[in-house]
């Protein structure tokens, strides 16, 4: 006889343990949500959690290009 697991009906995290935010875009590497996405995750409603999971597909966490190295720091 085996007993039934226990789950959850919620939304899972798209957390892969990748948690490095960029600094322009300010999106995590590994998730591409935001630090105040990240934060509230556990306290979003389901249609709040699946809202940001249809979008994160269209996110770019990190941009492509080089950020142009010590001549852009010196520009900003």
């Amino acid at each position: 006889m085996t007993v039934p697991v226990w789950t959850r009906k919620e939304i899972e995290s798209p957390c892969i343990q990748i948690c490095v935010v960029h600094p322009e875009t300010r999106l995590c590497a590994g998730c591409a949500r935001s630090i105040d996405e990240i934060t509230q995750w556990s306290k979003m409603s389901a249609e709040a959690r699946s809202q940001i999971m249809a979008e994160l597909p269209l996110r770019e966490a990190a941009p492509k290009g080089r950020r142009g190295g010590r001549a852009a720091r010196l520009k900003r």
